[in-house]
């Protein structure tokens, strides 16, 4: 991911979201920040919190939407054109229903995958070539079952210690 300049933690904000699977790209850009030492800032323009870290010897900008998940591409948009990056300099990392927790994969272009917050993305941005960190929360067996006010909220979501700030 030569040229990589922002990583976007999709989720959904507020208190009542912090810890379930769905805010799974939260956690991760928390870990990253704690790691770096930087702190997340409101940028009402960019309608999410950004941080500013040095990484491996990189300037790279985190962004966190405020959006909520449904309305990501309005915040990924926003941020891409403030900071001049192109969409294939971006990673967007979010939760992913068919991978085991504890699991992920790196990917770039493709389909939302029935990922909200990557469909309103790529629905904005018309096309999906930006990098995903797709970062597994575990599928929780039926189709019907998958809600963000229940299973993915139910006991057991705590933040592995892997995205521990």
């Amino acid at each position: 991911m030569e040229g990589l300049r922002l990583i976007v933690g999709l989720g959904n904000p507020g208190a009542e979201h912090a810890r379930t699977r769905h805010n799974a790209g939260f956690w991760f850009l928390d870990a990253l920040a704690a790691q770096a030492g930087a702190r997340f800032g409101l940028e009402s323009k960019l309608h999410g919190e950004t941080a500013k870290v040095e990484l491996a010897g990189r300037t790279l900008w985190l962004l966190k939407p405020a959006t909520f998940m449904n309305a990501s591409g309005r915040s990924v948009a926003a941020a891409l054109r403030y900071w001049k990056i192109e969409p294939g300099q971006a990673l967007l990392a979010h939760d992913e229903l068919d991978l085991a927790p504890g699991t992920a994969r790196l990917k770039f272009d493709g389909g939302h995958g029935g990922q909200n917050g990557l469909r309103d993305t790529i629905q904005v941005l018309g096309h999906g070539k930006f990098h995903r960190l797709r970062i597994g929360i575990g599928h929780p067996g039926h189709k019907d079952k998958v809600t963000p006010g229940s299973w993915a909220s139910r006991a057991g979501t705590t933040r592995p210690a892997s995205c521990a700030p």
